[in-house]
């Protein structure tokens, strides 16, 4: 039995929306990244959890503590989830941070197969999250939607 975690981007699923719907169903079917597990085995989902969102000096030591709730239950991989692959500038400082602190875990990039290339995704990504929307100053200024 492989016992795996995920991590998401917190910005894409706390931002976005982003359910992990792609990355579920790809563990399901075993396809994506997941198909480097064996058929017989039964994959165990230990959690999913999010980083602590784009980091300031702390932010692997942030990212390190959310970890070990997940390492606390034995699991034998972390996935970094399709947007953390795609989007994270700081997925490789990430990466040698979890190496280090957790050496027996593996450390896998990605989840889900992609549907568009990261670039592409990067940049829709980018439409996203620079649309023109409603703050509280709007509302506290009578501003209404134009």
């Amino acid at each position: 039995m492989a016992r795996i975690g995920i991590l998401t981007c917190s910005n894409a699923t706390g931002e976005l929306g982003c359910s992990s719907v792609s990355c579920l169903r790809d563990l399901r079917k075993r396809e994506g990244e997941f198909s480097r597990y064996v058929d017989e085995d039964k994959l165990d989902l230990v959690g999913m959890i999010s980083c602590s969102g784009c980091p300031t000096v702390v932010g692997p030591s942030k990212l390190l503590q959310r970890i070990r709730a997940l390492t606390e239950f034995r699991i034998d991989a972390i996935h970094l989830s399709y947007c953390v692959v795609a989007l994270c500038p700081f997925r490789n400082k990430y990466i040698e941070a979890l190496k280090a602190e957790f050496p027996g875990v593996e450390i896998i990039e990605g989840t889900h197969a992609p549907h568009i290339t990261h670039e592409e995704f990067r940049e829709e990504v980018r439409e996203l999250f620079c649309q023109p929307r409603r703050t509280m100053i709007d509302v506290i200024l009578g501003r209404k939607n134009s």
